[in-house]
């Protein structure tokens, strides 16, 4: 199967294109605003580089949050607009999935969300499978008690703030999500649920002025 995967939720505009377990090609250009003007480039340049047509692409898959409410919305709308034109599913994934694809063991994925807070989701501890914004104590309470005294990996922008509750865990600091971590998952995901909705786990800074 032949996936393009898109990632904007973050500060970087990345594509990657992956052939079963082949990864053809990947490209992540870091930027904190201008992913729009970017992303076309970087998706006709990744794709000449796997010496793939759009025609020969099977599904694509992209980030849907959490991360930046403008990045993510430009990949969802490039993303569910190539799709149309070529006929193939599109499929969501979750920044914090992409983040801890190919972990071993326990393992929680966390993006500073700023304001004090994280975005992150625990994987493979029972009760915390889903993603959430808090503070980086209240998430470091909750996930310690239901770990059970096991040390989880950290992965992501907020793990070194979580470190201050785990000490001793190992950390991966890893700022950007992998797009071909995105282009493995979405490959694997049912296109009927792993749809390319939004996930925005609390509301915007700027809001419209009252009429």
């Amino acid at each position: 199967m032949i996936v393009l995967a898109i990632d904007t939720c973050l500060a970087a505009s990345s594509a990657a294109v992956i052939d079963g377990d082949r990864t053809l090609a990947g490209r992540t250009e870091p930027m904190l605003r201008g992913h729009q003007e970017a992303l076309g480039g970087i998706v006709r340049e990744t794709m000449e580089q796997a010496g793939v047509a759009f025609a020969q692409l099977d599904r694509i898959a992209v980030t849907v949050g959490p991360g930046s409410f403008t990045g993510l919305r430009v990949g969802l709308a490039f993303a569910k607009g190539l799709a149309t034109a070529l006929n193939i599913p599109c499929i969501g994934v979750g920044t914090l999935d992409a983040l801890a694809e190919r972990r071993d063991g326990p393992c929680i994925a966390a993006i500073d969300a700023k304001k004090d807070q994280i975005y992150w989701r625990a994987f493979d501890v029972e009760g915390l499978g889903v993603p959430a914004v808090q503070a980086a104590a209240e998430a470091s309470q909750i996930a310690a008690r239901l770990l059970g005294g096991r040390t989880p990996l950290l992965i992501g922008s907020g793990s070194t703030v979580l470190l201050n509750y785990f000490p001793g865990a190992e950390v991966l600091d890893r700022p950007l999500a992998d797009p071909a971590a995105v282009a493995r998952l979405g490959a694997k995901a049912d296109p009927a649920v792993a749809l390319p909705t939004p996930l925005y786990l609390r509301p915007p800074y700027a809001t419209l002025p009252e009429a």
